[in-house]
C-alpha cells in the first residue's frame, strides 16, 4: 500500500473529488488546514484501478449529459432523467425524510464491495481530522472506521438525501453547513443535531483578510465606486456605509481598476456559448474601454481556444489580454489560484448559480445564468432571497440593461446585500471547529 505524503504542518486531511469545480473550490479555501496539500479521493497516488473506474465513469457521464443539455428535446430528456435521480425533495411540509433514496443505496452497494477502503486505509496511517467537501469520501471514512474525526463540508444552499449516510443516527460524520436551510434539511434527513454546525461556505482567505475582514472591506469599497457611477446608492446609504466600512474608505470617489465583469464557465464546459453572446453585446463598450471583460474557461484548454477565437472573430483582437481577458491554466490548483486573484478586481460575477452563489458574501454582485440541476435551482432561490444577485436578462442586449442597472445604483445594492446578508467567514469558522478552537466570530443567523 503506497502512503500519501503528509505536508509539514498539516493539521487535517482536506479531501475533495476533482469532478467539476464546486467541491475542489471549497477545498482550495481550506488549504491552510492541510498546509496546501489537498487529496482527491478519485485521483490519488496508488488508487486501485476499480475505484478509479467507478469515479471516472460517474464523472464522464455527468459531464456528457451536462454538455448535451442545450440540445432541444434529447438533451433536456437526458438531463432531467439524471437530475430526477439526485433530486432534492420539497422542504414543506416538514416531515421525516430519513428514508434512503436510490442514489444513496447504489453508493453504499459499491462501498459494501470495498469502494473507498484503500483510500481510508491509506489516510488512516496518519489519523488527522478528515475534512471532505463531498459526501462519498465521508461515507468511506465512516464505513471503514477512520480513526479520527470526520467532517463533511456542504457546498450548496440545499442538499439531496444522498448527502446524509444510510444510518444518520449512528454515523460519526459531522456536518459543516453552508447555510441555515442545509442545517434544517440535515435534521429532516435524520442527522443528529449535535453533528450539525452552521459554518457558512468556505471563501478564500485572500479575499477576506482575517476575522475583521479588512481586505474584504477594501475590495468592496473599490467595487462600490465602480458600481455606483452616479452616486445614487452612496447617497441613500451613506450613514450605513460609514458605519460598516469606516469614514476613511467612504471618502474614495474613484476605483483603482476599471469596471470589470467576469463570466465563469462550469467544470463540464456547459453554457460556454453564453459567454460569446455577452461578448458580442459588449463589443462597443469594451472597445471604448468602458468595461473590462474576463472570460474564464476554467481548466479546459478547448474552452480557452474557443473564447480566444471568438474574441478575434468579433473584432476585439487588439483588446485581448487587456480589456478582454481569457486566461489559460496549467493545473487545477493554478486555476483556483488565478480565479481568486481575478476576483480581487471583479465587480460583477456572471455564472450559473453553482457554489459560486456564496461568493456574493464577498460583496460581488451576481448575475445568474440558467441553473443546471436541482441543487442550482435552490442556489438561485437562496441568492435571490439574500438579495445578492438576479437572473440574467437577454444576453443579446447586455450592453443596454446591464448599464441601466449600474446607473440606477441597483448593482451596487446587490453587492452590498450579499456582503451584509451572506456568510463571509466560513473558512475561519471551519478551521476553528475542526481544530477545536474557541471562535472569536459571531454566530450566524439561521437564514433559510
Amino acid at each position: 500500500m503506497e502512503p500519501l505524503r503528509v505536508a509539514q504542518k498539516a493539521q487535517a486531511w482536506v479531501v475533495d473529488v476533482n469532478m467539476g469545480y464546486g467541491h475542489s473550490r471549497a477545498a482550495y479555501a481550506l488549504k491552510d488546514l492541510s498546509a496546501g496539500s489537498i487529496v482527491s479521493a478519485n485521483d490519488y497516488s496508488g488508487i486501485p484501478p476499480q475505484d478509479r473506474t467507478y469515479w471516472q465513469e460517474s464523472r464522464e457521464l455527468y459531464e456528457w449529459i451536462s454538455r448535451m443539455k442545450p440540445i432541444p428535446v434529447v438533451g433536456n430528456f437526458l438531463f432531467e432523467t439524471m437530475d430526477h435521480w439526485q433530486q432534492i425533495p420539497s422542504f414543506y411540509p416538514r416531515r421525516d425524510l430519513s428514508k434512503p433514496n436510490t442514489q444513496l443505496k447504489q453508493i453504499y452497494r459499491l462501498i459494501h464491495k470495498g469502494f473507498g477502503k484503500h483510500f481510508i486505509q491509506t489516510l488512516s496511517r496518519t489519523p488527522l481530522p478528515f475534512v471532505t467537501t463531498f459526501f462519498i469520501p465521508a461515507f468511506f471514512a465512516d464505513y471503514f472506521d477512520y480513526p479520527g474525526d470526520i467532517w463533511c463540508v456542504t457546498t450548496d444552499a440545499d442538499i439531496s438525501r444522498a448527502w446524509a449516510p444510510m444510518d444518520p443516527q449512528r454515523s460519526r460524520i459531522k456536518y459543516l453547513a453552508s447555510n441555515g436551510r442545509v442545517v434544517e434539511r440535515l435534521k429532516l434527513y435524520g442527522v443528529r443535531d449535535d453533528h450539525i454546525f452552521l459554518s457558512g461556505f468556505p471563501l478564500p482567505k485572500e479575499l477576506v483578510g482575517g476575522p475583521t475582514g479588512e481586505v474584504l472591506k477594501d475590495l468592496l469599497t473599490e467595487r462600490l465606486c465602480n458600481l455606483d457611477p452616479k452616486g445614487i446608492f452612496h447617497a441613500r446609504y451613506e450613514r450605513t456605509l460609514r458605519a460598516q466600512l469606516g469614514p476613511a474608505r467612504c471618502k474614495r470617489t474613484t476605483a483603482a481598476h476599471p469596471l470589470t465583469l467576469t463570466y465563469s464557465v462550469g467544470g463540464a464546459g456547459a453554457q460556454r456559448a453564453l459567454g460569446v453572446k455577452i461578448l458580442q453585446s459588449l463589443k462597443s463598450r469594451i472597445a471604448r474601454h468602458e468595461i473590462r471583460f474576463n472570460l474564464l474557461p476554467g481548466y479546459r484548454k478547448d474552452a480557452a481556444v474557443y473564447y480566444r477565437n471568438a474574441v478575434k472573430e468579433i473584432g476585439l483582437k487588439k483588446e485581448l489580454g487587456s480589456w478582454v481577458v481569457v486566461p489559460e491554466h496549467t493545473s487545477r490548483a493554478d486555476y483556483f489560484s488565478d480565479f481568486t486573484e481575478i476576483l480581487k478586481t471583479t465587480d460583477i460575477l456572471w455564472t450559473k448559480p453553482s457554489e459560486l452563489s456564496f461568493y456574493c458574501g464577498l460583496g460581488i454582485a451576481m448575475i445568474m445564468a440558467p441553473p443546471i440541476g436541482s441543487q442550482e435551482d435552490f442556489n438561485r432561490v437562496w441568492l435571490s432571497y439574500v438579495g445578492g444577485g438576479v437572473s440574467q436578462n437577454d444576453p443579446r442586449y447586455t450592453s443596454e440593461w446591464l448599464f441601466d442597472w449600474i446607473d440606477s445604483g441597483g448593482v451596487a445594492r446587490m453587492a452590498w446585500n450579499g456582503y451584509i446578508e451572506a456568510p463571509t467567514h466560513g473558512t475561519y469558522r471551519i478551521e476553528d471547529l475542526v481544530l477545536g478552537r474557541k471562535s472569536e466570530l459571531h454566530s450566524l443567523p439561521l437564514i433559510v
